[in-house]
């Protein structure tokens, strides 16, 4: 089934692409969800229209989040996590904890976007890396530090 992406799908393709996919993928959910429609001929028609509109849209959106990844530059982040006195954590530092103090910086970044570098179980510094855009990727500098009792 050939269709039109309305939104970027990882392993999928790029808003706007024409791609093959299986029916029931397509069928069941693209298109359901409002992510995608069938490239028939009116649609095929439809979608310069679509690349021009969504392209003054993503212009905007772009400029915005580089202007949080500015905001985020030469910034370190400190994470405080319960740890032993050898420096192991009790636990570790996940994406969910890194989205909260990015929050409390006032940027909106969802665990979703984050990947963290490796399992984080020790006291340090780290870096992760936030795609808030396919085109708009930041590197986040942060250094886990014990917890105050």
């Amino acid at each position: 089934m050939n269709i039109i992406l309305l939104e970027h799908i990882d392993k999928v393709g790029a808003k706007h692409e024409v791609v093959k996919v299986k029916d029931g993928y397509g069928r069941n959910y693209l298109i359901p969800q409002g992510l995608a429609i069938v490239a028939n001929k009116p649609n095929m028609a439809r979608l310069e229209g679509l690349k021009k509109q969504g392209a003054k849209k993503e212009a905007v959106v772009i400029a915005a989040f580089k202007e949080v990844v500015a905001k985020l530059s030469g910034k370190k982040i400190a994470i405080a996590a319960k740890a032993a006195e050898n420096g192991h954590l009790y636990g570790s530092v996940t994406a969910q904890h890194l989205s909260k103090a990015l929050g409390e910086m006032g940027v909106d970044a969802d665990k979703r976007i984050i990947e963290m570098p490796e399992e984080v179980k020790e006291l340090g510094n780290y870096s992760a890396t936030v795609k808030f855009h396919p085109e708009v990727i930041a590197t986040v500098d942060f250094e886990v530090v014990a917890e105050e009792a």
